[in-house]
């Protein structure tokens, strides 16, 4: 596999070639959890983030228990526009980060508006701000749960073309989220204040404020990104610590 890959996309790749080469049909069943990480030198972990992808794409369904009915079937194979978001998923971290900011800003803006509008269960986005105000959680462990927060909008909308979508550039959203927090000169402040505006979309979706919650969400995109862009560029205009 690939070193530049994660090890869920690389899942991803192997069970992509299998739909599109007829090495799997609907009506198949995947092989275990256990079995592909074997196969493929990976965690079971990556192996289920990777079937996780394929059910939000429709082209598998999965079923609980240890029975005959149990694990993934396949029920459709990526033709077309299911296709291009499979390979959406290997791609965008070649995109410009400013394409990656603009797309979320449509798509999340949209979503925001739209939960305001049905009164969704949020019960799932809410754990998730409960787990990130651990305050023992590393950098990484806090932004992983920060975009399955957004991810989990997204899934609460009910539309499966955006849920698809965001999950599809959910790697290049976390290659450059993380990138920048690296560049961030105080990570605590900043985390403390991403927490706040978390809880601020919710709470505008919660109140089915359209307005206010679209405008949450796109500060709160819109800033992050400003302040990594801006401390990365004072971080390379710094002069070079001179050896004593």
């Amino acid at each position: 596999m690939a070193d530049d890959q994660r090890a869920w996309e690389s899942v991803l790749s192997h069970l992509e070639r299998a739909l599109l080469d007829g090495s799997l049909a609907p009506g198949d069943r995947l092989p275990g959890e256990r079995a592909l990480a074997a196969e493929l030198g990976v965690g079971r972990s990556s192996v289920r983030e990777a079937i996780r992808v394929l059910e939000v794409l429709g082209l598998i369904r999965t079923a609980t228990g240890s029975g005959p009915s149990s694990g993934a079937i396949i029920v459709a194979v990526p033709g077309g526009g299911m296709s291009a978001l499979m390979r959406l998923q290997l791609a965008a971290t070649g995109f410009p980060v400013s394409d990656i900011v603009d797309t979320r800003l449509v798509l999340e803006t949209h979503v925001a508006r739209h939960l305001a509008r049905i009164s969704p269960d949020l019960s799932a986005a809410t754990s998730l701000l409960d787990a990130m105000d651990e305050p023992s959680l590393s950098e990484a462990e806090f932004l992983a749960l920060d975009q399955q927060f957004h991810l989990s909008l997204a899934e609460a909308s009910g539309n499966q073309v955006i849920t698809a979508t965001m999950a599809g550039l959910r790697s290049a959203i976390e290659s450059y989220v993380t990138a920048g927090a690296h560049a961030v000169g105080d990570w605590t402040a900043t985390c403390a204040r991403l927490r706040d505006e978390h809880r601020g979309i919710l709470a505008a979706i919660a109140d089915s404020d359209e307005d206010a919650a679209a405008t949450a969400i796109r500060d709160h995109i819109t800033t992050y990104y400003d302040q990594i862009t801006t401390e990365r560029e004072q971080n390379a205009q710094a002069p070079a610590a001179q050896p004593r």
